[in-house]
């Protein structure tokens, strides 16, 4: 039985979640984007993941980049804190953020362009470190600000509206990450809402890296005949690895599914995450085997879906550097600043 509150039927007020709050107090400001851009419909998702999750939007920190998709934290959660940053430098703001004060949730939104060429340097430092921090891409494969060049995961021999075909090898920003040590690594659709849904409920309750690429067609320049991230292509392309469910720890953990079929995670929080397998074969705790299987749907030409790998128990980089319980932006200077003696003992050291 859920805990979640919600007004009787007929009686005054609108809906409420958990913590006494409405989905009203989730949104932000009115989109400036494109009508139909698929990066409206993840903030659609976000608002709502946050919502049934009972997250307090107070604690809730949105750092981005540059781009179309950085725009985007302006039209989610306006009572959280937003920092956007210069181009491709995200991941160090959300680092500093998140040492000093540990309490917060990072969804740090970036775009291909931000994430894949000019930040790639910081990406890759930023999955090594398990951070805890939401990092999502929202991926078109085109840089949209500046009128649709191909980007670093656009696909080899997708084609521009212009007819120029590109004739580079994308990057896959999943198996990147998996490799370097992201915890919860995955990829899903704009327009798939139940998915996308659950996944980000996911990483709510995730306590490490989480990385999601999220395939979001650019309706200006990259949704034509020819381009691999439109929304035909995908549709007809995506293959899911399997159906994801998640389950918050303020409601029962009662589903019924076939046994051997579903991989259930316990996350940190004791929500759980069910992973109903379409592939009998596929284990998604096993990192070797995502990236072989990312590698396969790449060959085939596939846009491969799902949550590709999870992994609750390796340590993340706050327990690593033994940050102490009370977040450092509200100890007194007193404990954060050393004393003389502390100075003149370091200098001593180097005589």
């Amino acid at each position: 039985m859920s805990t979640t509150p919600a007004a009787e039927a007929g009686s005054a007020g609108p809906k409420t979640n958990r913590i006494g709050l409405t989905v009203m107090e989730y949104k932000g400001g009115k989109t400036t984007l494109c009508a139909g851009c698929g990066h409206n419909a993840i903030s659609e998702r976000i608002i709502e993941a946050m919502y049934e999750m009972g997250v307090e939007p107070e604690f809730v920190i949105k750092p981005s980049g540059i781009g179309c998709s950085s725009k985007t934290p302006a039209y989610f959660l306006s009572r959280s804190h937003s920092f956007n940053a210069v181009h491709g430098r995200m991941p160090s703001v959300a680092t500093g953020a998140m040492l000093a004060n540990h309490r917060l949730i990072c969804i740090g939104v970036s775009g291909d362009g931000d994430t894949a060429s000019i930040g790639i340097g910081q990406f890759v430092h930023l999955m090594r470190r398990n951070l805890p921090i939401i990092y999502i891409i929202e991926d078109n494969g085109v840089y949209g600000l500046t009128k649709g060049q191909f980007s670093a995961t656009a696909d080899l021999g997708s084609k521009l509206k212009s007819g120029v075909l590109n004739d580079l090898p994308p990057i896959d920003t999943c198996a990147l990450a998996i490799q370097l040590g992201a915890t919860l690594v995955g990829r899903s659709f704009s327009g798939d809402k139940r998915q996308l849904s659950a996944m980000l409920k996911a990483a709510i309750a995730h306590k490490g890296t989480v990385m999601l690429d999220v395939v979001s067609p650019c309706v200006t320049f990259n949704d034509h005949e020819g381009s691999t991230k439109s929304y035909k292509y995908v549709k007809e392309h995506e293959e899911m690895l399997q159906e994801v469910s998640f389950i918050p720890r303020f409601e029962d953990i009662s589903v019924e599914y076939d046994p051997g079929t579903t991989l259930d995670v316990t996350m940190h929080d004791g929500s759980h995450l069910q992973l109903r397998k379409l592939e009998e074969d596929y284990d998604a705790t096993d990192k070797v085997r995502a990236l072989t299987r990312l590698t396969e749907a790449h060959d085939k030409g596939e846009v491969l879906t799902g949550m590709f790998y999870v992994n609750t128990k390796a340590p993340n980089f706050l327990d690593m550097l033994n940050i102490v319980d009370q977040p450092l932006a509200t100890l007194p200077e007193s404990i954060v600043r050393p004393g003389r003696e502390v100075l003149e003992a370091a200098m001593e050291e180097l005589r």
